[in-house]
């Protein structure tokens, strides 16, 4: 248009859906500029925004129209010459509130433009009614005077600068009616669209409404289910702390279980030195039998004795030592066998 913008912010638009008058439709993929002008070719204020090459707001504000904010970000206005409804999402809640003021600036300023074109277009209308009434004044009185030559030659002038007028004036009192009509059905349009964009207006509120009950009740479903997460997690670490604690128990059994096949080992060990002591005891019985005889060989034969002392002696040191590593042996068994069993019985509770 060439003006300059009286006002300019930006934000994201919106339209609503055609087909339902209840979804948003996205017309910019991101925030664009939209801006208040002044129409002097046609005295009309308007709101333009532009997206790359395409317009995607081209709407002319009348008195009727109402900004109306939806939430604290977001504004609409009905159109029902572009029979739309426009969505304006701002960045903040100081952008809205100011879009809105300069909406309602523009629309008193739309409202008296309105009105100054009403009161010229009746001033038209009464000059061209009251022009009609002086002409034929004008020509009685040329006719009272003078001959007809006379009438013709000083009246003509005046005459024609009035019919002109005259013909002017009537011309524009048509065109004004002409006009009147064209917009007494376009008022009439724009009263029912207005009805229908109030209607669907009304609607889109409504469903405002619901989409923040929804959407509070989403809010309240994400907090359930982020504290049920917040409560699994505190489970799962849990769960976590106690396979900790059994795979150290498992570590622990495994260990037991080797030194319980050791102990077993040493005992399978001890039982098969334990397999030699009755050959021991076999020896010492045999050995005590031959002590026996030798002794009874002793008394028949007192005279091999003193030869034999140092024998018997002997055997009898090798008895007595026999005797005591024999005594050892089974001490020390015996205690290998209430270790093992202690071992046993510690690795049994273990497992349980």
């Amino acid at each position: 248009m060439g003006e300059q913008p009286i006002y300019t912010t930006r934000a994201h638009v919106f339209q609503i859906d055609p087909s339902t008058k209840k979804n948003w439709v996205p017309a910019s993929r991101q925030s664009v500029t939209v801006s208040y002008f002044y129409d002097s070719s046609r005295n009309s204020y308007r709101i333009i925004s532009v997206d790359g090459t395409k317009v995607i707001i081209n709407s002319t504000i009348t008195p009727n129209m109402t900004f109306t904010k939806t939430s604290q970000k977001f504004g609409q206005w009905a159109d029902s010459r572009a029979n739309t409804v426009f969505g304006l999402g701002f960045a903040s809640e100081q952008l809205l509130s100011k879009f809105a003021e300069k909406f309602q600036e523009v629309k008193d300023a739309a409202k008296l433009a309105r009105d100054k074109s009403q009161e010229k277009g009746e001033t038209l209308s009464n000059h061209s009614q009251e022009s009609g009434r002086e002409t034929p004044s004008n020509n009685q009185a040329s006719s009272i005077n003078g001959t007809d030559d006379e009438k013709i030659s000083i009246v003509t002038p005046e005459a024609a600068v009035l019919k002109s007028e005259n013909e002017r004036l009537k011309t524009a009192v048509e065109q004004s009616n002409t006009n009147a009509k064209k917009w007494e059905t376009e008022l009439q349009t724009l009263r029912e669209n207005n009805a229908r964009l109030v209607d669907a207006l009304q609607e889109s509120s409504a469903n405002v409404e619901s989409w923040k009950k929804q959407l509070s009740v989403c809010k309240e479903e994400s907090d359930t289910l982020r504290q049920k997460i917040a409560d699994l997690e505190a489970q799962c670490n849990e769960a976590n702390q106690e396979k900790q604690k059994n795979a150290q128990l498992s570590v622990r059994v495994q260990e037991l279980e080797a030194e319980l096949q050791d102990k077993e080992q040493e005992l399978e060990n001890l039982r098969k030195q334990a397999e030699i002591i009755p050959q021991l005891m076999a020896e010492c019985e045999s050995i005590g039998t031959k002590l026996q005889a030798a002794e009874t060989k002793n008394k028949d034969l007192e005279g091999r004795i003193s030869g034999l002392q140092t024998d018997i002696d002997d055997s009898r040191q090798k008895q007595g030592n026999m005797k005591g590593e024999l005594k050892k042996f089974m001490d020390i068994l015996d205690w290998q066998n209430r270790r093992a069993s202690r071992v046993q019985a510690g690795t049994l509770q273990t497992r349980c």
